[in-house]
């Protein structure tokens, strides 16, 4: 097939975004629309579904504008969307409240007791990974205890991207990759009971749905999201990845000695293999088919500090991030110029550790400008990347990185990374590489590539970055004074974070407890 378009759906932690692609990989089209988060407590960070999925369509209305396309010139829809977090669904297939998103920290108590029980070193060895508080087999947890009755009442669980699927299809599946987000064993990659009681929600194995390959169709446009949409009833759906491994695919890493660095609302470094690894520091999940894995040391402490300090600290007019950043370089040039003792720890929303860290910038001056600052919080993001990929380094073999997100196509965080990690680096020509991903998987299913493999070959490298000598070793003692003061502050998070005492263990309220069938 030589003719049409890919269309590549990513829904990502606050927006949505649908990508159009020939089938070379050229973006032809793009749309994107917020989808705002809530938060209805200290550590709760939800979405209200039914806009989730209305952002969904007004982002694919948008991109076939923008292409100036129609619904038919499209061959295959291909989804992806953020990891983690849950989107639970009632028996009728009716969001069961707002999902909670991977940026929700509520169940960090649930953490705190199977770590006291013990039960956290089991999950490593079973499942293959310590359960974060974000991720959909916690927030169960949490669920079951302290909103009983909407446990009661789940009918299925899903993720971002499956929510998206069921809404085009009105198919329920879930995809090799997500299967593997807590409910799978390791060594087996299937669905596992027994890992399930482990934790305490057996009764959940029933709310699964059922599992396929991410470049399988997974169904087809259906008349209402045809008529939503503006695609065409019929179109082939792939069953989609988790957005961490499409971005992998998306760039052409899919072989074990390359590291993928994904600079976007989460801190992402991950690396595949072909024997699980478990360790403590990172997530040993399934990869693109069986006796694969993808090794993801992950945190919620990348660009969202980015966006956090333009939208509490931009100036009218400033535009969104991207637009701010460029207005913000001769600012960062001047930053630059000198060396700085700044420090920002990036963890407004999560760490890589067990404390309840908070963000923090150290060594404020009265003559530091919004450009220091700014310089700050990007080291202070690479820094937290490079926490993450020097952990994967110590057990995997790694010979080229690449970089996608988060502004990674900006020379200057790209060459901050390469410094920081004293490592080429690479940016690929494909900068969607999430939507990329998950468009090649649509591919596949479609018949348009043969393989996700042979697809690879379109990934080409544009740019890369070596390590300059002098910077390296600057960022280097930028790196350990971060680290110092980690250290430090390890013992002083939980005082700060007394708020969470109370909002992490007392039960709902009936206002913010959603009713079986009903949305907040």
């Amino acid at each position: 097939m030589s003719r049409g378009y890919l269309l590549g759906l990513d829904g990502g932690s606050s927006s949505t975004k649908a990508v159009i692609f020939d089938l070379q990989g050229t973006v032809v089209g793009i749309g994107r629309e917020d989808s705002r988060l809530e938060h209805p407590k200290a550590h709760w960070v939800e979405r209200d579904m039914t806009a989730v999925w209305s952002s969904a369509v007004q982002a694919i209305r948008a991109a076939l504008t923008n292409a100036e396309l129609h619904g038919g010139d499209i061959v295959a829809v291909g989804v992806t969307g953020h990891g983690d977090g849950l989107y639970p669904l009632d028996r009728e297939g009716q969001p069961l409240g707002h999902a909670m998103t991977s940026l929700d920290s509520r169940a960090a108590g649930i953490v705190e007791r199977w770590c006291r029980e013990g039960v956290r070193d089991e999950a490593l060895a079973r499942i293959g990974q310590v359960p974060f508080a974000f991720s959909p087999v916690t927030l169960l947890a949490w669920m079951q205890q302290y909103q009983p009755e909407r446990f009661a009442a789940l009918g299925h669980v899903l993720t971002c991207k499956d929510w998206l699927r069921f809404k085009l299809t009105g198919e329920l599946a879930t995809d090799f990759t997500e299967a593997s987000t807590g409910y799978t064993d390791v060594n087996t990659q299937r669905y596992s009971r027994e890992a399930l009681s482990m934790l305490g929600i057996g009764s959940a194995f029933e709310t699964l749905p059922n599992v396929r390959m991410s470049d399988e169709i997974a169904g087809h446009v259906c008349e209402a999201a045809a008529r939503a949409t503006g695609l065409t009833a019929g179109t082939p759906v792939a069953t989609g990845l988790h957005d961490v491994t499409a971005s992998a695919v998306g760039l052409g890493n899919i072989e074990s000695d390359t590291l993928t660095i994904a600079a976007g609302t989460f801190s992402i470094n991950e690396v595949f293999s072909d024997a699980p690894k478990p360790d403590r520091r990172w997530a040993t999940r399934n990869g693109l088919r069986a006796g694969q894995w993808l090794n993801m040391a992950i945190s919620p402490a990348s660009s969202s500090n980015l966006e956090w300090f333009h939208r509490q600290w931009g100036r009218p007019g400033d535009g969104g991030t991207g637009a701010f950043l460029a207005d913000m370089e001769a600012a960062l040039d001047a930053a630059f110029q000198s060396s700085s003792r700044l420090v920002y720890h990036p963890f407004l929303y999560g760490s890589p550790y067990d404390e309840p860290a908070s963000a923090g910038l150290f060594g404020l001056q009265g003559w530091h400008d919004r450009g220091h600052v700014l310089r700050a919080i990007l080291e202070g993001v690479v820094f937290n990347h490079r926490v993450h990929v020097d952990a994967l380094a110590s057990t995997f073999n790694i010979d080229r990185v690449r970089i996608t997100g988060g502004g990674s196509h900006s020379p200057r965080l790209a060459q901050l990374f390469a410094d920081s990690l004293g490592r080429p680096l690479e940016t690929s020509r494909i900068h969607e590489a999430a939507a990329w991903g998950a468009a090649i998987c649509a591919g596949v299913a479609a018949g348009v590539f043969p393989s996700i493999e042979s697809a690879t070959r379109l990934c080409e490298v544009d740019h890369r970055y070596l390590p300059d000598q002098e910077r390296q070793a600057e960022c280097q003692q930028g790196f350990e004074r971060y680290q110092r003061l980690v250290e430090g502050m390890r013992s002083l998070w939980t005082m700060l974070d007394a708020e969470a005492t109370s909002s992490n263990s007392s039960a709902t309220s009936s206002e913010s407890m959603p009713q079986p069938g009903a949305t907040r």
